[in-house]
């Protein structure tokens, strides 16, 4: 099948084939019988020849020389249709034959010829066009002790057998035809047709797969068929659930990054205002003044993390051969100072330990996972890589307190696999973002409450 933009091209249909198919086939089948049918006409022709031959004789022994007339030996010859016969038994032998005999040009003994050996003294004798003479041996058919030599010529054998095989062809051919048909309407009826639909509704969805009437039908066939009709329904069911889906929730993430745009600049606005408050002299106004800065820092941390989530778009990466441990380094500088809390990045990558990634987006997923560290609780985390199996593993451990169950439930889903209360889980699932699309993963290899080690893996470049 050759597809094209747009359109499906079938070059010679499967319906065409599987015609051609089947008449090859059949025709196969009809030389498989005629080859050993014309074979078996010829023995039978023969051992015809020998049967009269020894009947023939018979005239000679009621003789009291065994001697018959000039001419009652032409007609007995001309009845059996041979130049010569003659027949031994176990105490004499007896010749019915004209003064002067034919030359024999081949010799053929029927009482130790196999089937293969029949199939190719046949096609020979097809395959001539010029008369032979022919000696033919065999028993007699009502006694075996007695043996029958004829001589006979090899032109009417080879008439007769291509009039027997142009009446096996055509009752063949005709058997052939039926078969073929039966055979051609059956795999048309069980095989060709299911597939025809199987291919339209396929092609059908392509077009529109939100519409709900391109989804297959499926039947209650118990073959592999009506099997593939199942599975195709419900795998487009379920591609058209996710399609609406999909477009549900991009439109619902339209609106929370509207949303989110303008309650950022709002919660702006309420920390400057908290700011002030944080300078009144009230006792009470000062106590709370710091849990509502928090909370509104937290709410504007969620803001831009959702914002930050929702405007990836899958742009394509700009891979690029670079050190890693230059990059490390940036990250480190970029996660240290601002977190406060004395939180340090160990750089253990080895200085000649080069990537080919995207630079930026490799920064952006290193960068996540520190700062995850870091606000979980972690005072110190160490970025490690090697080369294994043919891949690159960067390493990310820290000392912080492990992942609680929750969390590893539901690690790398927005919104789900937050570590810590009031967290909105992107980060880690950011990371598997950028990962994925590098060709590669993020894997977590421990977890416990002395820290957590992450896996990033890249294909080797």
């Amino acid at each position: 099948m050759a597809v094209e933009t747009g359109k499906t091209v079938f070059p010679g249909g499967l319906s065409a084939r599987l015609l051609v198919l089947t008449v090859f086939f059949v025709m196969v089948s009809v030389v498989l019988i005629f080859v050993p049918s014309v074979a078996r006409f010829r023995l039978a022709y023969l051992e015809d020849r020998i049967d009269a031959a020894h009947l023939a004789i018979s005239a000679l022994e009621a003789t009291p020389d065994n001697m018959v007339s000039k001419q009652l030996t032409r007609e007995l010859l001309a009845h059996v249709g041979a130049h010569g016969i003659v027949v031994h038994t176990p105490d004499k032998t007896l010749m019915l034959a004209p003064e002067m005999p034919p030359n024999v040009d081949a010799t053929y003994d029927l009482r130790s010829q196999g089937m293969f050996a029949m199939i190719g003294d046949a096609m020979m004798t097809l395959s001539m066009s010029g008369n032979r003479v022919l000696r033919v041996l065999g028993v007699a058919p009502k006694d075996p002790a007695v043996t029958v030599e004829v001589l006979l010529d090899e032109q009417p054998m080879r008439t007769e057998m291509w009039r027997f095989g142009a009446r096996v062809l055509e009752v063949s051919f005709v058997v052939s035809l039926i078969t073929a048909a039966l055979v051609y309407l059956s795999l048309q009826w069980l095989l060709v047709t299911p597939l025809k639909r199987l291919t339209a509704s396929m092609i059908a969805f392509r077009k529109n797969p939100e519409d709900a009437s391109h989804v297959e039908t499926p039947s209650a066939r118990g073959d592999e068929i009506g099997v593939a009709q199942r599975e195709l329904a419900a795998m487009q069911e379920t591609v058209r659930q996710a399609l609406m889906q999909k477009e549900h929730l991009a439109a619902l993430g339209a609106a929370v990054s509207k949303i989110n745009h303008d309650l950022r600049g709002i919660l702006s606005t309420v920390r400057l205002m908290s700011d002030r408050l944080s300078e009144s002299d009230s006792p009470e106004v000062k106590r709370v003044t710091p849990s509502l800065v928090a909370a509104i820092d937290r709410a504007v941390a969620l803001c831009t993390g959702t914002l930050n989530f929702t405007r990836q778009d899958g742009s394509p990466l700009h891979p690029s051969g670079f050190a890693l441990r230059g990059l490390v380094a940036e990250v480190a500088d970029s996660v240290q100072h601002p977190t406060g809390n004395g939180f340090m990045l160990t750089n253990e990558v080895a200085t000649d330990f080069a990537v080919q990634a995207d630079r930026d987006q490799l920064f952006r997923a290193l960068e996540n996972l520190a700062r995850n560290a870091a606000e979980a609780g972690a005072r110190h985390c160490a970025v490690r890589a090697r080369r294994e199996n043919g891949e690159v593993v960067l390493e990310v451990s820290d000392d912080g307190p492990g992942l609680a169950p929750k969390a590893r439930e539901n690690l790398f889903r927005p919104f789900a696999g937050s570590a810590r209360p009031g967290g909105t889980g992107l980060g880690l699932a950011i990371v598997r973002e950028v990962m994925r699309a590098h060709g590669g993963d993020i894997q977590l290899k421990a977890s416990t409450g002395t820290g957590t080690v992450f896996a990033l893996i890249l294909p080797n470049s």
